[in-house]
């Protein structure tokens, strides 16, 4: 992964053949909904610990989403006790590190290692990969206690997409979203159960109800992708994103009851695209083999191979 790049990417980690995450095994008939919390309590606390901010998520019956942005200035700007107590939310960490939280270092040869200590715990704490051991290997422990057997959770490595414009993030964001609506789970954005999407709506709405566990804190919208006045944030408002993937729904599901809206939802025209090349995108981001992600640029190569094949 290059953070001089993108510092968005979006990732995937798929259970090994016959292994569930969440749902229902139709071979065993056992349900494995309660994992699905796991999850999500997961993904809260390494928001919380790491400079990574989570854009969306979906967790799904054997496999979940997520797009993560990687804020390094907020890693830079972390006391060393700072950084000290986050690793240690997650790992029992040094004993050199213990005894200088205990007031024990007295020599600056100890000081010097500790501090080359902390900067590798600063780095670790704004890197992605980091970010997914730390949750792949907590769930993978937990359902291999559960189902009472070893081995492989996972299929392998998570794999991930680097997410290089607007356009790409918001329209795998969108696609994200969308998840449990494609897969006949549900039918609105606001029964769309464990998904970014559905976190946003209540987050909007005064009058719903707490929900069952607290959602991980999502990055908000507000300004764009290199502003880098105050905390990062996605780029255009949260009204008009839940528009747009609420319109994409609709028109991605054949089978879906209601109409088409006449018109198109604004992001569209910022974005200068069309409704035909946001369907265009959507669909392209479902290709896992495909490790950067460009909107605009994947779009341009579509029109010249679409005339090439017309001449």
């Amino acid at each position: 992964m290059s953070l001089d790049d993108t510092p968005y990417y979006h990732c995937v980690s798929r259970c090994v053949r016959r292994a569930f995450l969440c749902g229902e095994d139709r071979y065993s008939g056992k349900n494995f909904d309660h994992r699905k919390p796991w999850l999500v309590n997961r993904l809260t606390l390494l928001g919380e610990v790491f400079a990574i901010d989570i854009a969306a998520y979906a967790v799904m019956s054997n496999h979940y989403h997520v797009v993560l942005h990687v804020d390094q200035c907020r890693s830079r700007s972390w006391t060393r006790d700072q950084v000290i107590g986050r690793w240690l939310c997650l790992y029992k960490g040094d004993p050199l590190v213990h005894c200088y939280l205990r007031g024990e270092l007295k020599s600056e040869t100890e000081f010097r290692q500790l501090d080359r200590i902390v900067e590798i715990w600063r780095e670790r704490l704004a890197d992605i990969s980091w970010f997914m051991r730390c949750l792949n290997e907590y769930i993978a422990r937990r359902a291999n206690k559960e189902d009472e057997c070893t081995g492989r959770f996972w299929e392998g490595r998570f794999k991930s997409q680097a997410l290089l414009d607007e356009a790409a993030l918001l329209s795998c964001m969108a696609y994200i979203d969308l998840n449990p609506v494609r897969a006949g789970d549900c039918e609105t954005l606001e029964e769309s159960e464990f998904t970014s999407i559905q976190a946003r709506i209540r987050q909007l709405s005064a009058e719903q109800s707490p929900p069952k566990l607290p959602a991980p804190k999502l990055m908000p919208f507000g300004a764009g992708m290199n502003d880098e006045q105050g905390p990062a944030s996605l780029p255009y408002d949260l009204r008009n994103y839940i528009e747009l993937v609420d319109w994409t729904g609709r028109i991605a599901r054949a089978d879906k009851k209601g109409f088409i809206p006449e018109y198109a939802p604004p992001l569209l025209s910022v974005l200068r695209l069309n409704q035909e090349q946001w369907q265009m995108l959507t669909l392209e981001i479902q290709r896992e083999a495909i490790t950067m992600f460009n909107g605009l640029d994947k779009l341009t190569a579509k029109e010249r191979n679409r005339k090439k094949s017309a001449a």
